[in-house]
């Protein structure tokens, strides 16, 4: 496949934005703020949102609870701060002698927007407060003299950056749509237009920006969104087409005698979801195309013994089989699992770390390099381009969400490409499987062992807090175990460590005192942590001090217990994946958070995880929650975030855009016909470089 070629309508589009019609050296710097850097960036720098402008009422004629518009000169301006990090930003104005107060609460940012005087536009939802009209959280604008005349619109809102007002901003947005709109190729065939009601280019660059009504609006978005979606998925079907065509593995084909061998090694019998998995990942390892197989099921499942099933039948068949950790932790662990399984077993397993030193390093090399070490576990050191492998046959990757879509490719090479099979305990809502996943087939394990018993799991109150404490001491006086997580600080390791440190030191001088306390978090060095890991399985430690840290795939049967403080800065996920670190043998376990919820959506998290041990569940209402954005971020797996797009809101679209994705490239997998040729420059300018799919360009 060619490059793509480039025309001079593109050309033209190309044009630095400081050459644009009221754009200049300075507010151009301002713009690149925003990511906008062209012309082309501008048209498509579409609105956050929308006023409707069309009806403004005098606030005399307000009705309660209907979003109305209004426009009044700012009469006061107040800010106070309620609490520590609270405030609230009050806005009085006047129109023909009315008044009405609009209000942000924990925005004092916003204050700097108003000056008394000014005039301005509020939209919003109007409530009566004794004889006085307010809105919570209105859109708000302050107008500039050519904006007197304001009604019978509906206005564009944009995101902004300093020194650019929405009024300044609406009319750059304005002259770039008249001067370079014609410019805009048209990159989908007609028939999809057709097939799908869309919009064309030309028509719904104009109505995003400067609707007519809400119809022309919403159609407009609804043409971008396909088209976003439909690039997205077309990169994911070019990427699985690339992954499974050109490519060859070794086949690893299981027959009745392997099969029998390895299922002696494991110590029980497994599950029918566990065999059905089991089923999918061999018919896959039989072929001698790469396997790219995402294994998802929720916390104890018993992912790692079907990932372990694989890796033994790619020793039975002479090859060597590696398996990533996202952290030495559990690389660690897996490794005491896999010791104990294959006890028995002529098997020489490998840890490969950062923390090794240079000589462990070497003779480790040249072990893997010999095909002496058939099963290598380690983290992502296992990536290093120094690294050969005499015969690899699969890579398993736990922990997917941990890892981005490049490094899955990374161990890659020369000859044959191995098999990959990554895993993830967090369950993955469907429109991010198709998303983030797509190029990967799924198989999910949504049933626990038998004999796993549940997580009993309250959300406690600072009056329950002592009672909680006495249970506690009572579970490690019966010679259980338990962990207590620190509140997350923020993304920073260094608060985080440091909120863990203080808790350690007021249990031991308080409810806790009695105990033997461990302390583990991030900026530990790998022997600490170890060590600290060792003395808690080995009961030395009867209560863990943490930060999240083992929130994946720590693994200590006889904790039971486990209290978690702030646990209104966690994410549901976060706290099932949490709460997976009890229970984990023969005995219930009790889970309780301490939270001081200050959201709608924070209360519902916490209630939906004291109601449900489903992680399938509760992902799909943490997506509903928090969107992709929070759960699985693209940017985290090394690709361009969604413009417009939403996979929450518009799953529909998504599985329109899929479908077609995948019927292109089934037809033209390097899309090589002259009818594809503006999308797949599309494909190749947005994705190329993030899903390494620039050899097809």
């Amino acid at each position: 496949m060619s490059s793509p070629s480039v025309n001079p309508s593109l050309e033209r589009l190309r044009t630095p934005v400081q050459f644009l019609k009221g754009v200049g050296p300075q507010r151009a710097e301002k713009l690149a703020k925003l990511n906008i850097f062209t012309a082309l960036d501008l048209l498509f720098f579409f609105p956050r949102d929308y006023q409707d402008v069309r009806d403004v009422i005098p606030i005399a004629q307000l009705v309660e609870d209907e979003i109305a518009s209004v426009i009044g000169t700012v009469e006061e301006i107040s800010l106070r701060n309620t609490a520590p990090g609270r405030s609230v930003l009050g806005v009085l104005i006047r129109s023909d002698e009315q008044y009405l107060r609009a209000i942000w609460f924990n925005q004092p940012f916003l204050r700097r927007r108003f000056s008394e005087g000014r005039r301005v536009l509020m939209s919003g939802k109007p409530t009566l407060n004794g004889l006085r009209w307010e809105m919570a959280h209105p859109i708000a604008e302050v107008l500039e003299d050519e904006q007197e005349e304001i009604g019978g619109k509906i206005l564009p809102v944009y995101s902004l950056t300093e020194g650019i007002r929405q009024g300044a901003m609406r009319r750059l947005v304005h002259h770039a749509v008249e001067d370079y709109r014609k410019e805009i190729e048209e990159v989908l065939p007609q028939t999809f237009l057709d097939e799908h009601g869309l919009m064309p280019v030309h028509d719904a660059i104009l109505q995003i920006h400067a609707p007519d009504d809400h119809d022309a609006r919403a159609a407009a978005q609804r043409r971008f969104i396909y088209q976003e979606l439909l690039v997205l998925q077309l990169a994911l079907a070019v990427r699985r087409y690339q992954l499974t065509s050109n490519r060859h593995s070794m086949s690893i084909p299981i027959d009745g005698r392997i099969d029998e061998r390895i299922r002696r090694l494991i110590p029980f019998e497994l599950t029918e979801a566990q065999n059905q998995a089991v089923a999918e990942v061999t018919r896959d390892l039989a072929l001698d195309v790469p396997m790219n197989r995402l294994l998802q099921g929720d916390v104890g499942s018993g992912k790692t013994i079907v990932a372990l099933y694989a890796m033994l039948a790619a020793v039975a068949a002479g090859a060597q089989a590696a398996l990533m950790a996202p952290t030495e932790v559990l690389a660690r662990q897996h490794v005491r699992t896999l010791g104990k399984l294959l006890a028995k077993a002529k098997v020489n397993v490998g840890l490969l770390t950062g923390t090794l030193t240079e000589k462990q390093r070497r003779e480790l090399l040249a072990q893997l390099a010999a095909g002496e070490v058939q099963l290598l576990v380690g983290t992502q050191a296992i990536i290093a381009s120094e690294i050969e492998f005499h015969k690899l046959g699969l890579v398993v990757i736990d922990e997917q969400h941990k890892f981005g879509v490049k490094q899955r490719g990374q161990l890659r090479g020369a000859g044959l490409d191995p098999h990959y099979l990554v895993m993830t305990a967090t369950p993955i809502p469907r429109t991010i499987a198709m998303s983030l996943f797509g190029d990967l087939d799924v198989s999910s394990i949504r049933e626990a062992p038998p004999g796993r018993q549940p997580v009993h799991t309250y959300i406690g109150t600072e009056e329950e807090r002592e009672k909680w404490w006495k249970f506690f001491r009572k579970k490690l006086r019966e010679g259980r175990q338990g962990y207590v997580v620190a509140p997350l600080v923020d993304e920073s390791s260094s608060a985080d460590s440091a909120s863990a440190e203080q808790l350690l030191e007021t249990l031991s001088n308080g409810e806790l005192e009695e105990f033997r306390l461990g302390l583990l978090h991030g900026r530990m060095s790998a022997e600490d942590k170890e060590e600290t890991m060792r003395k808690f399985r080995a009961g030395e430690i009867q209560a863990l001090v943490s930060t999240s840290v083992i929130e994946v795939g720590v693994d200590v049967p006889n904790a039971v217990v486990m209290t978690i403080e702030g646990g209104e800065r966690f994410g549901l996920a976060q706290l099932h994946q949490l709460r997976g670190r009890i229970s984990r043998g023969s005995h219930a376990g009790f889970l309780c958070i301490f939270a001081d919820p200050k959201t709608d959506h924070s209360r519902e998290r916490l209630e939906a995880l004291a109601k449900s041990n489903d992680g399938f569940e509760l992902a799909e209402l943490d997506f509903r929650l928090r969107g992709p954005g929070d759960l699985f971020g693209f940017k985290q797996h090394g690709m361009p975030p969604l413009r417009i797009a939403d996979l929450q809101r518009d799953g529909d679209l998504l599985e329109k855009a899929r479908a077609d994705a995948r019927s292109i490239i089934a037809a033209d997998p390097a899309l090589a016909d002259a009818k594809w040729e503006k999308l797949r420059r599309m494909v190749f300018i947005r994705y190329g470089k993030s899903l390494e799919i620039g050899d097809i360009a």
